[in-house]
């Protein structure tokens, strides 16, 4: 192999090998909080590991529902189905949370929130404020 194509080619290797590297440093960089609309109404879920229950600290300002997910014993929950009725009982939002957090957008009203976990249905009426935050627990005894 001649020495100028050899050079090349390591130059070539070089240079797709620091692209790759930026793309891959700029993917992880790059996550955004992911809010999804259900209903016309805004929400978002996570909070599994440090740096995604910081991402919903960080806006949870922009809400004012958050739902909170856990057995009775501490352990967080993800994969509740989460369904939000109106004061008329229809059904506003239906969505899985990615994590122990679901935060939401309501208009200012009274609703019944139900969140289901391993076949057991838990059910909240509440009251939301347009501007404060109105936290909701919900423990399940065993999964």
């Amino acid at each position: 192999m001649n020495n100028k194509y050899s050079k090349f080619l390591v130059h070539g290797l070089l240079i797709t090998a620091l692209s790759f590297a930026s793309f891959v440093t700029d993917a992880g960089a790059d996550d955004r909080l992911m809010v999804r609309q259900a209903g016309g109404l805004p929400y978002v879920s996570g909070g599994v590991g440090e740096e995604s229950l910081q991402q919903l600290k960080d806006h949870v300002s922009e809400f004012n529902l958050k739902l909170v997910f856990a057995m009775t014993s501490g352990s967080y929950l993800s994969d509740v189905r989460v369904a939000i009725a109106d004061a008329k009982g229809k059904t506003l939002l239906e969505a899985t949370s990615d994590g122990p957090w679901f935060l939401a957008k309501l208009p200012r009203g009274k609703y019944r929130v139900v969140a289901s976990y391993a076949g057991t249905a838990i059910e909240r009426s509440i009251a939301v404020d347009a501007t404060a935050l109105k936290t909701v627990d919900f423990r399940w005894d065993h999964e």
